[in-house]
């Protein structure tokens, strides 16, 4: 992976060094305020920030105001702080930038001027920076690089060896998906008949799952802190994420001052501390071959389950999980070249395509809703 001079959003299937120096890059790039509606403006579709009070940090005096451009991750906020219609304001962006600036400008002006919104940003390496998000002003930042030293900390308190499968960041969320090899169960019913949609290797011949977990985050209110369990399979590398066992740490706090922020390092640590302790406790349940095994077992139950008709089954499945055609037809073609014709073989084509997916928020939403898939195909 190699970053940009200007600015690096998101990597796709990067390894953890990687995924760490960005973050870094990131880190230094950062700025956060706490601004009035009088403080904003939009420009040329642009966000304006000025006026703001500036801060004396470690690295000298701070000041947000500049001209940065909105993500589409800072537009829904944009939308939801000011309420105004998401898909008119995509289309505005899309078709009319002046109607944009007329509407937003417009909103800002009707807003309280006692409301105060947190704006999180990156600063330009030249000219221009990126507004990321507006947010609430009771938003509590976790940030990407701290979760990741903390939760990868209490991994290495629990003891338990564990590889990095990959790791995703995107404009709303940072993915790193860990897994040990140490930590199995056998699962001969799931993996019976089933062979690699990518190098046709036979699961029978290799009915191995690992234990894994999944850390999420994000920084710009899509998502708390999260350590979600997470199966793997050997043979092809699928995933499948058990949701509902998932730790959170919601990012809420108390209404931030005005101004530019310079988050206080004591109240980070004290957060960072409840992150590493809540790491080494998933661990702890979640790499254990018991715990997996449990849930193998629950799984089997319904994996074994004939698919009489896949072409009505998948597409049942697709309607109910909210997937694309494009995405329909793909997993139907896993389907097929998976072998197993059960309502196991659905749930592998579900995680199989969710790999080749290019969005990793996609991808993910695709991999937690394997479990949801193989209940609905056993049902059918």
């Amino acid at each position: 992976m190699t970053v940009p001079a200007e600015a690096a959003l998101t990597t796709r299937h990067a390894d953890l060094g990687d995924l760490a120096a960005l973050l870094r890059e990131q880190q230094a790039r950062k700025v956060d305020v706490v601004a009035p509606p009088s403080a904003l403006r939009a420009r040329g579709g642009m966000l304006v920030i000025a006026g703001t009070e500036p801060v004396l940090t470690d690295t000298g005096v701070d000041l947000a105001d500049g001209t940065y451009r909105p993500t589409a991750t800072c537009d829904e906020g944009i939308s939801d702080k000011l309420g105004i219609d998401l898909r008119y304001l995509r289309k505005l962006r899309d078709q009319a930038i002046d109607l944009y600036d007329v509407n937003v400008n417009g909103w800002l002006d009707r807003a309280d001027p006692a409301r105060r919104f947190l704006v999180r940003c990156f600063r330009g390496q030249s000219g221009r920076g990126v507004a990321r998000a507006l947010l609430s002003d009771g938003y509590k930042r976790i940030d990407h690089l701290d979760v990741l030293t903390a939760i990868l900390g209490g991994v290495e308190r629990a003891g338990v060896p564990v590889q990095v499968a990959g790791c995703d960041l995107t404009e709303r969320r940072m993915y790193v998906r860990l897994y040990s090899e140490q930590v199995s169960a056998l699962a001969p019913v799931l993996l019976d008949g089933y062979r690699s949609p990518f190098t046709g290797a036979e699961g029978a011949a290799n009915p191995v799952v690992w234990g894994g977990l999944v850390i999420t985050n994000s920084e710009t209110g899509d998502g708390a802190a999260a350590i979600t369990p997470r199966l793997v399979v050997q043979v092809c590398r699928n995933g499948y994420t058990i949701t509902a066992d998932a730790h959170r740490a919601v990012h809420l706090g108390g209404k931030l001052a005005e101004g530019v922020i310079d988050w206080s390092a004591d109240t980070q640590q004290r957060s960072l501390d409840l992150i590493t302790a809540k790491a080494r406790d998933a661990v702890a349940r979640f790499l254990d071959p018991a715990y997996v095994q449990s849930v193998v077992t629950r799984i089997e139950r319904d994996a074994g389950v004939l698919v009489e008709r896949p072409q009505d089954t998948i597409a049942l499945v697709s309607q109910q999980l909210r997937f694309t055609d494009e995405q329909q037809d793909a997993i139907l073609g896993h389907f097929i070249r998976g072998g197993s014709l059960t309502a196991g073989g659905v749930m592998h084509a579900v995680t199989s395509v969710a790999q080749t997916l290019d969005d990793a928020d996609a991808a993910h939403d695709m991999e937690s809703q394997a479990l949801k898939a193989l209940q609905l195909a056993a049902a059918r």
